[in-house]
């Protein structure tokens, strides 16, 4: 949700701090393997369990150019590189990352639930 914020809040900036418009970021899940989890040089109790990589990446996609020959930035002919953020997409990201959080924490307290039960049984 972060990476989405920072997306959204950028939309309009055509000046960076490496020069040029803000170009989109995203992130990147990957799924590590189990050997690679659980190799044989370590025990469960040193190692983390995980399970998922996460990287977070620029888009390479085109910027959008605008006419726009009063703006700062703009170049000879009067265009305006614009960052290559989408509102549209940036808020269905938003969404589909906001309905993740709410099954994982929906997941998380049945589990829960489950052995509070299963630690009362007599």
């Amino acid at each position: 949700m972060e990476v989405i914020s920072s997306n959204i809040a950028n939309i309009n900036t055509t000046r960076s701090l490496t020069g040029g418009p803000y170009q989109r970021l995203s992130v990147l899940f990957s799924e590590k393997s189990f050997s690679e989890i659980l190799s044989e040089e370590s025990s469960l109790i040193e190692k983390k369990l995980g399970g998922v990589a996460v990287d977070v990446v620029k888009d390479k996609s085109p910027f959008k150019t605008v006419y726009n020959p009063s703006h700062p930035d703009a170049d000879e002919k009067g265009f305006v590189k614009m960052p290559n953020v989408n509102l549209a997409t940036e808020m269905v990201d938003l969404t589909e990352a906001s309905r993740m959080f709410e099954a994982q924490i929906t997941a998380y307290n049945t589990t829960k639930k489950m052995m509070q039960d299963l630690m009362q049984l007599p």
